[in-house]
């Protein structure tokens, strides 16, 4: 099994060179390692393993024969242009409908304030190479989206992670982080952050306190990048105000259609202030010259001729219930000293084990019980969330979540009676959400 998680290699014996390579890469590709998301898929596909841990968006809610024949009438009609090269900014009557669908969070924006980008990572990592030099420092929520913990340690930055509770990031320990910061001489960049039902965590930023982050980033001139994919997929209220709409030349907003469409059209986009919308062109016609016409023109007939907002209805309307079902099922199953959030919308709940034990180490045997999740160490630079799991209710259906559920109560209860009988020399996790506050449990 542990051969299994460790990518099916076998036979490598400790300290032999497997790349030829290796000492004529760049300093920065020391960086680029395994997501630990991407490291379970293998095991977590098997059919028999209920997987808690895949973020895959539900696909086969959408109208998948209607998008087929959209495809198809796009070539049939159009495919001297969609199969043609495209514009650096990308289409322009696509960048006029994400106008629009940004304006449901509060946006005011104008096509040409916008790139089309290949999904929001691809965003994601064109800011930080334009303005990352190595050892610039990122601040970030602890924990924090894998992926992105991932493009910054490729571009060697230095993620320091600000703490959170069941309302997302603490404005006090953010100035507190940036004071101490820069009387240290540390050069910050800016705040990556995904205020809206947050991945892996599932909390949102309240009102409030999104005021007073970008103040407090206001007042220290450092810029904010607001990630938001999940920010449509609330369940129990309206989209919230987005942060970008309080402040248009201190943000820049990350969006895509990955979460509320299709991830395999791989179409997202970045809203930014001029200057760096500029920068972000450049950098991205050295990357790719341009961009893929025929999935933006997709995105845009999908828009244009597709109730898509009642499309996303019955998504948030499908992950509520599979929301539902897992709360309810960890209610039921959990043994004490447990906890974990309530997630609003979006895809994740994030777990908290009981004192010694090991998310990480405890995976392998979760596998032979046919459960999979991520653990939590995959969304901390710094070697925190040893305590934590993601959970992901996005894609099985109830019974399976509940069943999922199940099993990997059993293994915990396990884990405990081991720790029980014969202790431990376990550390647990810290940072962030590692120490959660009373309405977490």
């Amino acid at each position: 099994m542990t051969e299994e998680l460790d990518h099916g290699r076998t036979g490598v014996t400790h300290g032999s060179r497997i790349d030829a390579y290796v000492d004529r890469y760049a300093a920065r590709a020391t960086g680029m390692v395994a997501s630990e998301i991407r490291a379970l898929f293998a095991v977590a596909s098997r059919p028999e393993v209920v997987s808690l841990g895949s973020g895959m968006p539900y696909i086969t809610a959408l109208p998948l024969d209607v998008v087929g024949e959209l495809v198809a009438d796009l070539v049939a009609r159009q495919g001297t242009v969609a199969l043609q090269y495209g514009g650096g900014l990308g289409d322009e009557a696509l960048r006029e409908q994400i106008c629009t669908v940004m304006s449901i969070e509060g946006i005011e924006s104008v096509p040409d304030d916008i790139m089309v980008t290949v999904g929001s990572q691809q965003a994601l990592d064109l800011i930080t190479r334009i303005f990352i030099d190595p050892g610039d420092i990122v601040l970030s929520e602890g924990p924090s989206y894998a992926g992105a913990l991932g493009t910054f340690a490729a571009y060697q930055a230095k993620v320091v992670h600000i703490a959170m509770d069941d309302q997302g990031i603490i404005p006090e320990a953010l100035a507190q982080t940036i004071y101490a910061l820069r009387a240290a001489g540390s050069r910050m960049k800016f705040l990556y952050t995904i205020p809206t039902f947050q991945n892996p965590s599932g909390v949102t930023l309240n009102e409030v306190r999104r005021l007073q982050v970008l103040e407090i980033c206001q007042r220290a001139g450092l810029l904010v990048v607001e990630d938001n994919p999940y920010g449509l997929l609330g369940f129990e209220r309206e989209p919230l105000r987005a942060m970008r709409a309080s402040n248009p030349e201190g943000v820049v907003y990350l969006g895509s259609f990955s979460k509320t469409l299709a991830p395999g059209f791989r179409v997202g986009w970045a809203l930014a202030p001029r200057p760096i919308l500029d920068k972000l062109v450049l950098a991205m016609e050295s990357a790719v010259l341009s961009h893929s016409a025929f999935t933006q023109l997709a995105v845009r007939e999908y828009l244009r001729t597709q109730p898509w907002r009642e499309q996303i209805k019955a998504f948030r309307e499908l992950y509520r219930e599979r929301r539902d079902a897992m709360l309810g099922a960890l209610d039921v199953q959990m043994p004490d000293g447990c906890a974990w959030t309530k997630p609003g919308g979006g895809f994740f709940v994030w777990m908290t084990l009981p004192e010694g034990l090991n998310s990480k180490a405890m995976l392998p045997q979760a596998i032979d019980k046919r459960v999979a999740y991520v653990p939590g160490t995959g969304f901390y630079a710094d070697g925190g969330g040893t305590r934590h799991m993601r959970l992901s209710y996005c894609y099985p259906q109830p019974d399976r979540i509940r069943e999922g559920v199940r099993r990997l109560a059993g293994v915990i209860e396990e884990e405990l009676r081991t720790r029980d009988t014969f202790g431990t020399g376990m550390v647990p996790g810290h940072g962030g959400v590692d120490t959660p506050g009373p309405d977490l449990a």
